[in-house]
This record gives C-alpha cells, structure tokens and sequence, in this order.
C-alpha cells in the first residue's frame, strides 16, 4: 500500500509541475510567480461555496456506501430496481387544459402506450376530483405510479383517488410494489407556505396521512418539494437543508399524531429539482438519500430511511427566448436525475416556461419531444439499466459527500433556530433564499453564468412573444416566487421588442473596428453578442478609419459608439479615432477590452466593453440612454 502511495504522490507531483508550467506559459511569468499552485488555480467554486478540484485521483476513494437499497442509501432506495425499466418517466397532466376529462383520459392513454410509465396529474383547474374516475378509466393504478398536485382541493382529490384504487380493476400480471410505482397524494404543505401554491393546511396533511397507514396502499401522503426552494433561487446546499428540515416537520408531526416512527418515514416522498449541471445534479439525488437516511438513524429506524425521489427538470432554467435550447437543458438534467437515482422523473416541455395561450408548438409535440428524452436516454443509451452507474467515481463520491456535509450544517442551522417552521415564520428561509438568488444573478450579469440565447450567442432577430412580460407564476408548475435564471436579459429584450414596435428600430451603438479583420474581429464579436443579449443592434461597418467615421455617425442614428481593435492599433490610431468620433456627435465612445489597453489615460474613452463586467448594469444603462436619445429625436430613427 505504501509503494501504491507513493507512486500516486509521484505521479501527482508531475501532473502539478506540468500544469504549473503551462499556467506560467500562459500568463508569461515564471513558475514562482505564480499566486498559487496548480490545483488551487484550476479549482472552481460551486454557488454553495463547495470547491470543485481539477483532478481526483484513487488518493480521494472514499468508503464503499453500501449496496442500493441498504442504509445509507446513497446508491438508491430499491435494491429490486428492475433494469429493463429504469426509472419511471412520469408525464404531467391537468395543468389549466380546458378539454373534458374523457379528451384529458385520452391524452394519458396515448402517452402510455407511447412510453410514458408514470402520472402526475394537476388537479383543481382544468380536472377536478369528481372527474378523477373517467381520467383513470383504463389506467390500472396498481402498476403506474400516480402523483397528485390538487393544491387546495387535495383532500378531496386524495379521497377520491383513493378510493379508486381500493375499486379499480387490477392488472391482468400483478407486479410487486417497488419505490419506482409508489404514488403519492403530493402533500408539501410547509414548502408551500414559503413559495405561495395554493395548499391545505399542514393539519389536514397529517390527518389524511394517518389515514393512510395502515391502509395497505403503496401510497405516500407527503411529496415535499424542494423545487419550491430551487425556482426561487436557492444553490443545492440550501435546498436539500430546507427539504430536509421541512421532511422532519412533517415526520414529527405524525409522531406527534401517535403515528410510529417507522410508519411516519413511509409516508414521506420527495421532490427534487435537476437542472443543466450535471455532476451537481446527479450528486444531489446521491446526498439527499445520504442525509434522510442519516435523519431516521436518529429517530432508531434507520432501514426504514429509503428516500423516494421524484426528479422535475428545474423550471427555472428554462428560457423564453430561443426555448429550443431548453431541450439540451433538459436533456442534461434528466440525464443527472436518472443518473443520481432518481425513482421517477418527469421531464417538463421545452416551452413549459412561457404561459400555454403563448406558445407557438403545439402541446402533442411538447409531451412528446419531452417524453423521447427520456426515453432515448433509457432505451438507446441504456441507462436504467445499470444501478448507481456514477458509484465509484472519485468525484462524484466526493462531490456527494462534500453536498451532504454542507447541506446538514445548514439543516443543523435550521434546527438550532427551532426548526423548519421557526425559520420560515423569523424569516430566515425568506432571507437565505434571497441572497442566493441575488448571488446567482450577480454571476448571471457577469456572465459568469452562461445562459445559451440569453446572455450568450443571443438571436436578435428571434421573433418576440407577442406579449407583455408574463408573471412567471402564472406558468404551469410556477409559483409566485419563481425566478428564471435569464429573467434580467430577457427582460431588456423585451423592452428592445417593445422599441422596434413602436419606432421601426432597435436601440442601436455603432461599432467603430479598427483595422484588418483579424485584428478586430474577436472584439466585434464579442462586442455585438453582449449588446445583443441586452437587446441592442450592433451596427458594424466594417473596418474605419479616423476621417470616415463621420459619415458612419451620420447614417447610424445613435449617441453611443464603441472601438474595437487590439491593443497595438489602440495605440497607433485610438487617440485620432476618438476625437473623431466626438466630433461627430457621439456622446458615449466606449472600449472594447480593458481600459489599461488605452494609451492615453488622460483622454481615453468612456468606459469599456470586457470579459467579467456587470452585463445588466451596462446594458440597462445603455438602453436608458438610447431610449432616450430616440424619445428626444424626430429624425428618422429607421
């Protein structure tokens, strides 16, 4: 073992040298100058503060986790997973749809026989609890998994529902119950008292959990959700703390009620939120089962803390503009839940961020690219059929201890402050979620945080929703605290739409390129993608020189011009163009790159145009004046 050591160490101390040597090649310092070594200057930090090193190696193997299905659960709540199924992929149903329950029984009949193996289905808008019995005609609910989010009418609906499987038809071949087919009535009062659904009260949820033990159902009253936390803005720490904390509520709830601990575990699901970070995502599902599993050691049941995860492709990272995207997005995140060990998941339709009276695809083939997801992923790429396929990787391992370990010191917080209740009534939720959204936009703006067609490689001349910005709220599966990720850019884009309507143009800068086009080309690009992304035409008229730029002024209607070179012709021909430039009635001249590019600090332009500002502050600011410039003109602004 010690010759193995060493020659890790070996093989380490050559791998840091090398990549030391190429970080000082790249920076033209030598080695010693560097501010640290090669592993602290490759790491990354995640939004919950965790650091992601450039290298594992068999030095970071950690303790085997247990087989799937043993505590600690980490490899998966089912040690019977059939692997020629997988996970379950679970369409959603009911959202708002004004069709008639026998059109809504109708559309599940057709995602089942094409690939669908799970339900969960919108009650109280478009399908009430009376009609749950012709929504599930043909639908044998002993072998399909059935989720339920009837918000305030969930009683009745849990009733109901029950009811019909105590009366349904059973399957020709019965199946044993696994955690994949266990339903669930979808009861999350406490997150909802943070994120504002429609709810019933968190007595209710307990009575009708109650109900329910004992009652030979492979049914659960309670699906905590923790996307309620993560649309808000909440990092992957923090979520799994509050689904946890609010998880315990209820489990002290039931015992409370005189429910046993073992039984009260049984009566809990979970909703987890997966979004395009893939390792993230996948590390996420593996903790949650570590940390719930860690919860009912303590209460002394720890074989009964299998945790049922039900994965939904996070809403939040969804876009309105340029929505195809959205399915790489959502392709990764189901790639991560499925990965993670996810029981169910649900894969939400590309354009499931934009109201349904809005979107330009019809539903059918929403459901259907939504639903090939998965099961391109299970059947060609075979997924379900290895269990826990990331165990064992240094990383991922170490990523899911590392999540768990943050996770629990934020849930032992919430605890020492009196539990999930106390914190949500001090405002300690409220607080702690709103400074990670505004750490989250903060590396939005910056475009620390790539957003595909938002703030990177947008389309400007992508055809406008043919609204006024919606409440996100108002989208299926929103809430009225869900914020998308790219609502900032999106919404300077809305407002560049609303100016081409009303006047024929958008805000405009006039790019000023000097040189060849190799010289130039790299700024210009990056230049015209920024101003994009907030909405703004970048007129580029190619290469200029001092004496034409006048005439460029002239045949561009614009206050703002930005000059885009390197820093060599910065140095030959800024000075000249720069005055030019005012001369000819420009207000505004910025710098494409850094300011100390400039040769002239006394007299240099503006401001400046680079890799790591605010894009937001930048961009809005620009808009406000050129909205201005435009509000104040009566040329002709075409």
């Amino acid at each position: 073992m010690s010759q193995l050591t060493d020659s890790l160490d070996e093989a380490y101390r050559k791998w840091s040298s090398s990549a030391a040597a190429v970080l000082a090649k790249s920076r033209r310092v030598e080695v010693d100058e560097l501010p640290g070594d090669a592993e602290s200057l490759l790491a990354t930090t995640t939004a919950d503060g965790l650091t992601i090193r450039p290298l594992y190696t068999r030095k970071d193997e950690t303790g085997e986790p247990g087989l799937p299905g043993e505590y600690p659960f980490v490899r998966g709540a089912d040690p019977h997973r059939d692997v020629n199924v997988g996970w379950r992929v679970t369409e959603r149903f009911g959202d708002g749809e004004t069709r008639s329950a026998a059109e809504v029984n109708e559309s599940i009949l057709d995602a089942f026989v094409n690939g669908a193996s799970g339900l969960w289905l919108a009650v109280g808008d478009g399908v009430s609890a009376d009609d749950l019995a012709e929504v599930f005609t043909g639908v044998y609910l002993d072998l399909i998994p059935v989720t339920l989010d009837a918000g305030a009418d969930a009683a009745a609906a849990a009733r109901a529902y029950l009811e019909l499987r105590r009366t349904a038809q059973e399957a020709p071949v019965a199946a044993r119950p696994t955690a994949a087919t266990t339903g669930s009535l979808g009861l999350s009062p406490l997150t909802a008292a943070f994120s504002g659904r429609p709810t019933i009260t968190a007595a209710e949820a307990t009575g009708l959990a109650t109900e329910l033990v004992g009652s030979g159902q492979a049914v659960r009253a309670f699906r905590v959700d923790g996307a309620d936390f993560a649309t808000a803005g909440a990092d992957g720490s923090l979520q799994l703390a509050l689904t946890v904390a609010a998880a315990l509520a209820h489990l002290r709830d039931l015992t409370a009620a005189g429910v046993s601990a073992s039984n009260a575990l049984a009566q809990v699901t979970f909703a987890v939120s997966a979004d395009d970070n893939q390792f993230a995502t996948i590390a996420k599902f593996r903790a949650l089962r570590k940390i719930w599993a860690r919860v009912a050691d303590v209460v002394g049941q720890r074989d009964a803390g299998a945790a049922i995860t039900h994965g939904v492709t996070d809403l939040s990272m969804l876009t309105q503009r340029d929505p195809w995207v959205n399915m790489l997005r959502t392709t990764i995140a189901a790639f991560g839940a499925g990965v993670g060990g996810a029981d169910q998941v649900t894969v939400l339709g590309f354009d499931g961020a934009i109201p349904a009276d809005l979107r330009t695809s019809g539903a059918r083939f929403s459901r259907r690219i939504a639903r090939n997801t998965q099961l391109l992923l299970l059947e060609e790429s075979n997924l379900g059929r290895v269990i826990d396929p990331a165990g064992g990787s240094w990383f991922v391992e170490s990523l899911t201890d590392e999540l768990a370990a943050s996770a629990w010191t934020i849930f032992t917080e919430i605890e020492g402050l009196g539990g999930y209740r106390a914190a949500l009534d001090a405002g300690w939720i409220t607080d702690r979620v709103g400074a990670a959204l505004a750490a989250r936009d903060t590396s939005v703006a910056h475009r620390k945080t790539s957003v595909t067609g938002v703030n990177e490689f947008p389309n400007l001349g992508e055809k406008p929703i043919e609204r006024a910005i919606a409440d996100d709220g108002a989208v299926a599966t929103g809430t009225p605290k869900l914020v998308r990720v790219g609502h900032a850019f999106e919404e300077l884009r809305d407002r560049s739409d609303a100016r081409l309507e009303a006047t024929g143009a958008r805000p405009r800068v006039l790019m000023i390129p000097l040189g060849s086009v190799a010289e130039h080309n790299g700024r210009t690009t990056f230049v015209s993608n920024l101003l994009a992304s907030g909405g703004i035409d970048g007129v580029n008229p190619g290469p200029v020189t001092a004496e034409e730029i006048a005439g460029h002024v002239a045949n561009t209607p614009t206050s703002v011009g930005v000059i885009c070179g390197t820093k060599k012709r910065y140095a030959e021909d800024g000075p000249a163009v720069l005055a030019a430039a005012r001369a000819a009635g420009l207000t505004t001249v910025l710098l494409a790159g850094p300011a100390s590019e400039w040769p002239d600090p006394e007299n240099g332009p503006d401001g400046s145009l680079k890799v790591g500002i605010d894009a937001i502050a930048t961009l809005t600011g620009l808009v406000d004046q050129l909205e201005t410039q435009t509000s104040g003109s009566t040329g002709d602004q075409s």
